[in-house]
């Protein structure tokens, strides 16, 4: 009996002793997380990886979308590939139908202007809301770059053509069409003249 009684008296100072370190930790703990104490940099490193690691799975599981692989974007089919004495290349996208625009007429059209490694220069097109503002040209080499003019030649209403227009047969002058109203933008795509641009066209209207 007297043995069971001092085996009781020394589980229940055990006892006593562990919650006491119990509460030691969890008092250590709230201050170095409260900034009382400063945290040893290689403890602070590991709690940091150790979150890091543990919270990106987290994400990825809460938002699938993260998680999931990115659509893969599909360049056009090319109808064509021409190739013009001047050094103008062009793809045939979309064909088109009815009548093919000729020297001489007035036709709109919808238009991108990006630079020979894809940086964007102007468009006709909105990037965000899709609202176009199309832009109507004489097919006249005095009046328009007269690569773009030889690209527009032969086109059909609601083609589609894309063109690499060397310099020579670019803006050889400021005036040459199209060309931006807006400061801003004909700064820009002037600043390029001197190099190869490419051209995303749409036939939208022979007038």
């Amino acid at each position: 009996m007297q043995a069971l009684f001092h085996t009781c008296v020394h589980f229940s100072r055990f006892r006593e002793n562990e919650i006491s370190r119990s509460t030691d930790r969890e008092q250590l703990k709230s201050k170095l997380l409260n900034g009382k104490y400063p945290m040893p940099v290689k403890s602070f490193q590991r709690r940091l990886f150790l979150e890091f690691t543990g919270f990106i799975p987290a994400i990825l599981y809460t938002i699938p979308v993260l998680a999931a692989p990115l659509p893969e974007m599909k360049e056009p089919e090319v109808i064509r590939t021409m190739k013009l004495a001047d050094g103008v290349r062009f793809q045939e996208i979309v064909e088109g139908e009815g009548m093919e625009a000729r020297e001489g007429d007035t036709v709109e059209i919808n238009y991108v202007c990006r630079r020979s490694n894809g940086y964007f220069v102007h468009s006709t097109v909105d990037q965000f809301s899709g609202d176009s503002m199309p832009v109507i040209l004489p097919l006249d080499e005095n009046k328009i770059i007269e690569g773009l003019k030889e690209v527009l030649i032969g086109m059909k209403v609601g083609g589609k053509r894309r063109a690499l227009i060397p310099p020579s047969v670019g803006y050889t002058n400021e005036y040459l069409k199209p060309i931006p109203e807006e400061f801003g933008p004909r700064r820009s795509l002037l600043s390029h003249a001197n190099e190869p641009l490419v051209f995303e066209v749409q036939l939208m209207k022979i007038l």
